[in-house]
C-alpha cells in the first residue's frame, strides 16, 4: 500500500513538473488590452473593418494599425469604450456612403464585343476592359453587391447597383472589389476636395463647368418637381448660385452634346430658375457640413474667392472668419456689375446664405494695418488665406496712391516703380530681394531695389534662357547692378518669422528641383497678390540663429489682437494646390493663376473650393497633389461625334421683364427686390420642358428620346 502511494505521488510530482516546464515553454501571451477591446468589440467577424474578424481588428487597434472607430458593425458607444481602452479621444467622424459613378447599365450601352466567361465584374474586366464600348462603365454584373455583408446594394433595374443609404455603413468592401473604380465611398469633405480624372465618368457640360457641379443631376431633380433638391446639389459645389445663375458666361452650354441635335440646354438659365424660388419662398437651402473640428481658419478678402474659401472651409467643419478691408462683402460684384444684370438684393441673398454656413465676418480692417498674418496666427488661427485681389480691387477702393503689403516682405511691381517715379513714398526693399517674372521692366526693378540699398537681388522667371524677355545689354545693366537671374522657374513658399520674411523656396519647372535662398523682399510683376495659405512652423525644418530662437516678439493690431509676448513664430507660405499635368502650372504667375479679378466669378468660386482643400489638406499632413490623370484641357478623354434618334426640341428663351412691372419697383420677393433686372427668368412649365432637352447624357451614352421608342415600337409591329 505504501509502495503504491508512494509511486502515484512520484508519478503526480513527475506529471506536474512536466506540465509547468511545458506551460513555459508553450504558453502564449495574451496582451490585455487586445483581450479588453476584444470583449467590446460586437463579435460579429463580418470583415467590414478591413481584418478578417474582430480578434485581427483587436490586435490592429492595440498596435496602433487600426482606428477605435473602424468597427463598422459597431455604433459610437463601442468607438468611445475603445478609445477609453487606448487612453485616446474620439472626436466626431465623418460619415461615409457608397456611390456608384456610372449612369448606364450594360443593357443600355452599345455592344463592342460579347463576354462570355466567369460572372464576375473582375474577371470580365481582364478581357479588353469588358464588354461596353465605354472602357470605364460599369460591367454590371454585381460584384460589389455580393461583397456587400450589410445588404446596402441591389442590383437597380437600369443594371447598376443601388445604394440603401440608411443600411450603408461605409465600409469600403463595394470599392475594394470593383475593378473600374465605379462605386467609391463619398463623403462631404470628400466631394468638396474632389477633382474630376480621366478615369471617371463625367458628362462634357460638367467637365466644362468652372465648380464642377453636377449638372445632370440637378436636371433631373427639376425634371421630378424636386426643386429643393436641386438647390442642394447645385450648393455642393457653388454658394453663389443665385448670382451666377445670372452672370455666368455659362461655358457649360458651349460642351453640350444637345447641339448635335438643335441648340444647347439652357442650363445657367434652369439654375437661376430654382435658386429664384428659394429666394422668393425665403427657405434657404443649406449644404451638408462635416463635424466640427474646432479649428479656426482666417480668411484675408471678402470678395468671391475669400467668401467661397470660407463656405467651403466651413463645409470642412473649420471655423472661418472673413477679414474685408471695406464695410461691404462682395469684392468686384458689388460694384463692376450693372442693377439691370444683378441687383444688390440678389448678391446679399446670395452672401447671407454664406454667413449662415457658420462663417464670421470682420469688416473694415486691412491687412498690413490693422493686423499681420503673425498676429492672425498668434491670435489661434490654425491658417490664415490671403485672397485681396490686386491693382482693380485698389483702384475700386479708391487706394490707387497706397502701397500695398499684405504678406510680410510681398509688394506689387507696380508700386516699387510707380512710388519711386512720386518718391513720397518707397517700398522697403532689404537686402536680399527676389522679383518675380517681370519681362523688361525686370531691369527698371533690379536698378530700384539697387538704389534702395539692395545687395543681392534675384530674378525669377518662368522662360527658359533662349527665350529670355531682355537683350543681352539689359541683362549686362542687371547683373551690374547685383542681379542674378534664374530661368524656367516659379517661387513655390515663403519662409519666414514674426512679421518678416525670411527665405523663398522656387522649383525649376522642368526638373521639379527646389532651392531655397535668403530673401526679406518679393517683389512680384502681376497687378494682384497671390492666394496663399500660411501656416505655422516648427523650427526643425527651418534654420534660424540663436537669437531668433532666444527672441521674445510684440505683435501689436488694432483690432485682432493686443501684444503677444512668446518665442518668435516661424511660419510658412504655400500657394493653393494646382491640378497640372506637369509641372508647367507650378510657382507663381502661372498660366494658370488669376492675374485680374475681372475674370468670371465662376473661376473664382472653384479658386475658394480649392483654397479650402489646400488648407484642409495642409493642416492634416494630407498631400497637394494626390490626383492622378486629372482632367485639363490638355486631356484626351472619349467623346460622341453625332447623336441619332434625337427628337428635335427648340430652346425655351428666357423671358423679359413687362416694362409696367419693370419701372413699378414692386418686384419683391421676402424681402428681396430684384432692382432692375432685364430678364424675369423661366415660368415652372418652360423649367419643366427646357429640363427634358436634356440627353442625360454618360461619357459616351445619352437617352434616345420618343423618337427612338417610335422607331422600335414600329419594328417590332412589323410596320417599318
Amino acid at each position: 500500500m505504501i509502495q503504491s502511494v508512494l509511486l502515484m505521488g512520484g508519478l503526480g510530482l513527475i506529471i506536474g513538473g512536466a506540465l509547468a516546464f511545458a506551460s513555459k515553454i508553450f504558453y502564449v501571451y495574451v496582451d490585455p488590452k487586445v483581450e479588453a477591446i476584444t470583449g467590446v468589440l460586437p463579435g460579429a467577424n463580418c470583415g467590414g473593418c478591413g481584418f478578417p474578424g474582430c480578434g485581427p481588428n483587436a490586435e490592429a487597434i492595440a498596435a496602433g494599425k487600426s482606428s477605435p472607430t473602424s468597427c463598422v458593425a459597431a455604433g459610437t458607444e463601442v468607438a468611445v469604450a475603445i478609445a477609453e481602452i487606448m487612453g485616446v479621444s474620439v472626436s466626431a467622424k465623418e460619415p461615409e456612403i457608397a456611390n456608384p459613378g456610372c449612369y448606364y447599365g450594360t443593357k443600355d450601352a452599345d455592344i463592342k464585343y460579347l463576354y462570355d466567361g466567369i460572372n464576375d465584374c473582375r474577371a470580365a474586366s481582364m478581357v479588353f476592359g469588358g464588354m461596353k464600348e465605354c472602357n470605364i462603365g460599369c460591367l454590371g454584373f454585381g460584384t460589389c453587391v455580393k461583397a456587400c455583408m450589410f445588404g446596402a446594394l441591389e442590383m437597380g433595374e437600369y443594371g447598376l447597383p443601388v445604394v440603401n443609404m440608411e443600411k450603408c455603413t461605409g465600409c469600403g468592401s463595394c470599392q475594394k472589389v470593383c475593378p473600374k473604380n465605379i462605386i467609391r465611398l463619398t463623403s462631404v469633405s470628400m466631394r468638396i476636395m474632389r477633382e474630376y480624372t480621366e478615369a471617371k465618368c463625367i458628362t462634357p457640360c460638367q467637365r466644362a463647368c468652372p465648380t464642377g457641379i453636377d449638372i445632370r443631376e440637378y436636371l433631373a431633380r427639376i425634371r421630378k418637381g424636386d426643386n429643393t433638391g436641386a438647390v442642394q446639389v447645385i450648393k455642393e459645389r457653388n454658394p453663389f448660385p443665385t448670382v451666377i445663375g445670372r452672370i455666368c458666361p455659362a461655358p457649360c452650354e458651349t460642351e453640350c452634346r444637345r447641339q448635335l441635335v438643335d441648340e444647347a440646354v439652357g442650363i445657367n438659365n434652369l439654375k437661376r430658375f430654382v435658386c429664384d424660388i428659394e429666394m422668393e419662398l425665403g427657405q434657404r437651402v443649406l449644404p451638408y457640413k462635416a463635424p466640427e473640428t474646432g479649428k479656426k481658419v482666417a480668411v484675408i478678402g471678402g470678395g468671391v474667392e475669400g467668401l467661397s474659401t470660407a463656405f467651403f472651409t466651413a463645409r470642412l467643419g473649420h471655423e472661418p472668419t472673413v477679414f474685408e478691408a471695406t464695410s461691404t462683402l462682395g469684392g468686384l460684384l458689388r460694384i463692376a456689375i450693372s442693377d439691370e444684370r444683378l441687383s444688390q438684393d440678389v448678391l446679399d441673398w446670395d452672401i447671407e446664405g454664406i454667413l449662415e454656413m457658420g462663417v464670421n465676418v470682420k469688416t473694415g480692417v486691412k491687412a498690413g494695418e490693422d493686423f499681420s498674418v503673425a498676429s492672425l496666427l498668434n491670435s489661434g488661427y490654425e491658417a490664415v488665406f490671403t485672397s485681396t485681389g490686386g491693382w482693380d480691387s485698389r483702384l475700386s477702393r479708391g487706394e490707387i496712391a497706397q502701397i500695398s503689403n499684405i504678406f510680410p516682405g510681398g509688394y506689387l511691381m507696380i508700386d516699387l516703380l510707380r512710388n519711386d517715379v512720386q518718391k513720397n513714398k518707397r517700398v522697403p526693399c532689404g537686402r536680399d530681394v527676389v522679383i518675380v517674372g517681370g519681362g523688361a521692366l525686370a531691369s527698371e526693378a533690379v536698378k530700384v531695389c539697387r538704389e534702395l540699398g539692395s545687395e543681392n537681388i534675384t530674378v525669377v522667371s518662368r522662360k527658359p534662357e533662349e527665350l529670355k524677355p531682355f537683350d543681352d545689354k539689359t541683362l549686362n545693366v542687371m547683373k551690374n547692378n547685383g542681379a542674378t537671374v534664374v530661368y524656367k522657374s516659379g517661387v513655390t513658399k515663403l519662409i519666414g518669422q514674426n512679421d518678416k520674411l525670411s527665405k523663398i523656396e522656387y522649383t525649376n519647372i522642368a526638373t521639379g528641383a527646389k532651392t531655397v535662398i535668403d530673401s526679406q523682399t518679393v517683389i512680384l510683376a502681376s497687378g494682384r497678390f497671390p492666394e496663399l495659405v500660411f501656416m505655422k512652423k516648427t523650427t526643425a525644418s527651418i534654420e534660424t540663429s540663436e537669437d531668433d530662437n532666444n527672441a521674445e516678439e510684440t505683435i501689436t493690431s488694432n483690432n485682432i489682437s493686443s501684444t503677444v509676448n512668446q518665442k518668435t513664430l516661424y511660419w510658412e507660405g504655400f500657394e493653393i494646390y494646382k491640378t497640372p499635368s506637369n509641372n508647367n502650372e507650378l510657382g507663381f504667375l502661372s498660366p494658370e493663376d488669376e492675374l485680374s479679378g475681372y475674370s468670371a466669378a465662376v473661376a473664382a468660386i472653384n479658386g475658394g473650393r480649392r483654397a479650402a482643400a489646400t488648407i484642409h489638406k495642409l493642416m492634416y499632413g494630407l498631400p497637394l497633389s494626390d490626383v492622378n490623370k486629372p482632367v485639363t484641357k490638355r486631356s484626351i478623354l472619349q467623346g460622341v461625334a453625332c447623336v441619332e434618334n434625337v427628337q428635335i426640341m427648340p430652346r425655351n428663351i428666357m423671358p423679359l421683364y413687362d416694362k409696367t412691372e419693370h419701372d413699378s419697383e414692386s418686384t419683391a420677393y421676402n424681402g428681396v427686390r430684384r432692382g432692375k433686372e432685364i430678364f424675369s427668368g423661366y415660368t415652372p412649365e418652360m423649367a419643366k420642358n427646357e429640363a427634358e432637352r436634356c440627353l442625360k447624357c454618360g461619357l459616351l451614352c445619352y437617352e434616345r428620346t420618343g423618337i427612338a421608342a417610335e422607331t422600335e415600337t414600329q419594328n417590332v409591329d412589323g410596320k417599318a
